[in-house]
């Protein structure tokens, strides 16, 4: 999909920043706000974060900030591969609680852009994978939320059985979907499959 495309920019979208390839390697300009913008991306990043997980099978999630500190996302892996998934949070919205993930690695250089409105969470599929996450509110402790991984009512169909999936306490005592009373508003665009765009 051309970069000039204008899309609607509430949903999850995989980015594919361009490698330039030689003998050497490659280099890639994995960032770049207006390109971003001309993709239908207006938010502005102020935060880039990583997580380094040592075991396959450590899962993230599934994470969001709630208003006025809620926070879009743009997931890239620097090492190992991931799966990595959005959930529709928005109240109201026909996809409410409905998927879309895809498989990120370091050696395909692809992103998942994630707005407002989505939790957010993966699933390491390697050791020692090495996530970078650019986000565009700061970290705000008092508005950190999530919805659990293994709700029934999600049923996100994990490549692990849950006895092999590492989690932290603190993402086990997170609240499941229907115990969630969203403050996210459905802005009239359902969740849609996603597709690559050139960024």
């Amino acid at each position: 999909m051309s970069s000039t495309t204008l899309l609607t920019p509430d949903l999850p979208r995989i980015i594919a920043p361009k490698r330039h390839i030689d003998s050497r390697g490659w280099f890639s300009e994995t960032f770049h706000e207006q390109r971003l913008h001309d993709l239908g991306i207006p938010d502005r990043f102020v935060q880039d974060n990583q997580s380094n997980s040592r075991s396959a099978g450590t899962l993230r999630g599934l994470h969001f900030q709630l208003p006025t500190h809620a926070q879009a996302k743009l997931i890239t892996v620097l090492h190992g591969r991931i799966l990595d998934v959005a959930i529709d949070v928005r109240r109201g919205s026909p996809t409410y609680g409905k998927h879309v993930s895809a498989e990120l690695s370091a050696e395909c250089g692809r992103q998942l852009y994630i707005p407002v409105g989505f939790a957010h969470g993966f699933l390491t599929l390697t050791d020692d994978a090495l996530v970078m996450y650019k986000v565009s509110e700061y970290y705000a402790p008092a508005h950190d939320s999530g919805i659990r991984f293994d709700d029934p009512d999600i049923s996100f169909p994990w490549p692990m059985s849950k006895d092999r999936i590492i989690i932290s306490d603190k993402d086990g005592r997170l609240p499941y979907l229907r115990e969630f009373d969203s403050p996210f508003i459905y802005d009239g665009h359902p969740l849609v499959p996603l597709a690559a765009e050139v960024g």
